[in-house]
């Protein structure tokens, strides 16, 4: 007999793979690596194909150093105040990374080294949720984090809220061999740098009628990265027997703050797909340092000689951003069309001070202190245009022009420098899908690499009593030619061959007096580079229960010095290699093996003279259909991630340097999700982007 019934639902799980392939962009699928779990940003960035993060910077293999966005908008940080923005963005927040080597021109020419595109979670159609996570690491010393995010979405409102903070401390730990004609001094450096940081963000979307939307973004982080740290210099003479030491001891007080607001209006103009979206945005960063330190000097039985410096060293950076951007999307008949402008306005300002305080007074001291400020202005339009001939090549041209003003000033030496440059950024595409087999692609794109603001300043900040970093405002910026040829197999092999050229290149310079025994910290307009890249990479599900990717990476450099270095450039190739491997050992258990490999290499000044390498292991538990999830996770267990010798020789000085700081550790977390799938929603992708400029 017939049974007769009726069905209630049909659910289809899928998952995503963890990377995907796109005609220009790579999609590394954060949600599903394990590694993730509990971490922040710059851990997620050190597990991303092609993707280098090492000695507090982040590389894109065969290009240099990428801007960061997030969810299409562009940081105003760099350097080590970007790697502390990305230290307090916790990764359950990224749902995946995009990574773009040739951008188009709708984005900023900024950036020798491509884009990197964050984009956050959001809420699902239907649906309230709410997420709570936990982690713990240990290494040398233990961080504790906590973050909870609220996503809420119903008829023509999208919203979403997430705070968190963080507490605990890393370890810091290098050394500097610095060979002086009379002899070798030998610096070994040690700190306790904290992690005290809460964060939070906040959006909101809403329809006002099915063609118009308008909503706004918050971003908040403050941190007090404070820094306590001794450094022990020992001063050989020139047959290398100890004639003294020189101890450092010092605090550093620091605190940091940045605002990111945004607000956009989105206008669909009719039925053929024409739209058009408005941006403003504002962005706020202030940081104090508060510096004081002592140097004396002992003998090699310790025995207590002089007060070699004795200072206390402030500064204080303000910087504030307002952008304007408007973008069309105009299609035709024939051509895709696309069209915009943007205006920027930044205005920073720096206060250093040195103050000698070997008497017990606090002595100004205006040689050494000094008052910096700096405008930039750039005014942009872009157009590009795609072109489609059936569904087998692909045509894409696109022109950027930028207008920029900038100015700086020293009130204390009465100086100012301005610039004023007016530059075109083509850039073209051109793909061919001869089959369902095998996709081919050439990409061009013209770049420019402003420097960071510190950079232009000329004060002096100083590390320890015999070393200190110093800005160049005669620093001008660099561009760069990028040239990228791609073959897709089956979507699964990807070939990749590149030429990066690299010209007015510009970097940070070590050097080294030895009439003084000083080492200047600065960075100066000094190469022309070329970088030939070749990768191979491959994706694969070698069983049902086991994901594999695999990647080489070669890269070739050639370096022409330009002569205001004393120095010569050695050049080399870099082979680097990584494996991720996902294993599911049972329904709600998964298994992630990761493990990256770089030889030895030379460019330019510098040479890497030990390999690096870094192994991770995680494992993940769901349960309660996967409302709760445990993770753990070993990182770098071998602890082979760090800089063990990094070489240089200017004016004929060597220099070595070695770290070794907290990539060894062991992470717990915990998160724990609950919400409701019925509420009636009408949900919409937040599309619009925004970039603004950088701060250092």
């Amino acid at each position: 007999q017939e049974n007769v019934g009726q069905l209630d639902e049909v659910v289809i799980t899928g998952q995503r793979p963890l990377i995907e392939q796109k005609p220009d962009r790579l999609v590394y699928n954060v949600e599903n690596s394990i590694s993730s779990i509990g971490g922040n940003a710059a851990n997620v960035l050190a597990t991303a194909p092609g993707l280098m993060v090492a000695n507090n910077s982040i590389t894109m293999l065969g290009r240099g150093a990428p801007r960061v966005m997030i969810n299409g908008r562009m940081l105003e940080l760099t350097g080590d105040e970007l790697m502390g923005f990305l230290n307090s963005l916790s990764a359950d927040d990224i749902k995946n990374i995009e990574i773009i080597t040739t951008p188009p021109a709708r984005y900023d020419a900024e950036g020798n080294g491509g884009l990197i595109n964050i984009n956050l979670r959001k809420g699902v159609a239907n649906s309230w949720k709410n997420t709570l996570t936990t982690a713990y690491d240990q290494n040398t010393y233990s961080v504790f984090s906590i973050r909870n995010n609220f996503y809420y979405n119903k008829d023509k409102l999208r919203f979403s809220v997430g705070i968190g903070g963080k507490t605990g401390d890393f370890r810091g730990k290098q050394k500097i061999n610095t060979f002086y004609p009379d002899g070798t001094w030998k610096l070994n450096y040690n700190s306790r740098n904290q992690r005290d940081n809460i964060s939070g963000r906040t959006t909101l979307d809403y329809d006002i009628s099915d063609n118009i939307s308008v909503g706004g973004q918050y971003m908040g982080d403050y941190s007090i990265p404070d820094m306590d740290r001794t450094t022990i210099i020992g001063i050989h003479n020139a047959s290398e027997t100890l004639d003294s030491f020189l101890i450092n001891t010092g605090y550093n007080d620091r605190s940091t703050k940045n605002h990111t607001y945004n607000a956009h209006l989105i206008a669909k103009l009719d039925t053929l797909g024409r739209k058009v979206s408005f941006d403003f945005d504002y962005f706020n960063y202030n940081a104090e340092s508060d510096n004081r330190f002592l140097a004396e000097t002992f003998t090699p039985e310790m025995e207590f000689l002089n007060v070699n410096m004795s200072a206390r060293n402030t500064s204080g950076m303000a910087i504030d951003n307002f952008s304007y951007k408007v973008d069309m999307e105009h299609p035709l008949n024939f051509l895709n069309l696309s069209y915009g402008a943007k205006f920027s306005f930044i205005d920073t300002g720096a206060d250093v001070k040195f103050f000698n305080t070997e008497t017990g007074d606090e002595i100004l001291d205006p040689d050494q202190s000094n008052i910096f400020d700096y405008k930039e202005n750039t005014q942009a339009a872009y157009v590009n245009g795609t072109k489609n001939w059936g569904d087998t090549w692909s045509v894409q041209l696109g022109l950027r022009l930028e207008n920029t003003q900038t100015e700086g000033v020293s009130e204390t030496l009465g100086q100012s420098n301005k610039n004023d440059y007016l530059k075109l950024f083509p850039s073209f595409y051109v793909s061919y899908q001869k089959n369902e087999n095998h996709m081919y692609s050439l990409n061009y794109g013209k770049r420019i690499n402003r420097p960071g603001f510190w950079m232009l300043n000329p004060f002096r900040y100083y590390i320890s009593s015999n070393s200190y970093a110093e800005g160049n405002p005669f620093l001008q910026p660099s561009f760069s030619d990028n040239f990228e040829f791609t073959h897709m197999y089956k979507g699964k092999l990807r070939t990749n061959l590149s030429l990066n050229i690299t010209t007015d290149g510009f970097g940070t310079v070590f050097t080294a007096v030895p009439e003084e025994n000083i080492q200047i910290i600065t960075r100066e307009n000094y190469y022309k580079q070329y970088q030939f890249g070749w990768s191979e990479s491959y994706t694969a599900d070698i069983t049902s229960f086991w994901q594999n990717r695999n990647a080489v990476n070669v890269v070739a450099y050639k370096t022409d010095l330009y002569p205001i270095l004393d120095a010569e450039s050695s050049d080399g190739v870099l082979f680097y290699f990584s494996t991720n491997n996902t294993v599911s050992l049972g329904k709600s258990t998964k298994l992630q093996l990761d493990y990256w490999y770089h030889t030895p290499f030379k460019y330019g000044l510098y040479e890497i003279g030990k390999p690096m390498s870094s192994l991770n292991i995680g494992v993940k538990q769901s349960m309660f259909d996967d409302k709760l999830q445990l993770a753990l996770l070993f990182n770098d267990i071998l602890n082979r991630s760090q800089l063990r010798e990094y070489n240089s020789v200017v004016n004929g000085i060597k220099q070595s340097y070695y770290e070794d700081n907290s990539n060894c550790f062991f992470r717990f977390s915990l998160i724990y999700t609950f919400g409701n799938d019925n509420t009636n929603v009408k949900q919409r992708a937040f599309g619009n982007e925004d970039e603004r400029g950088r701060t250092d």
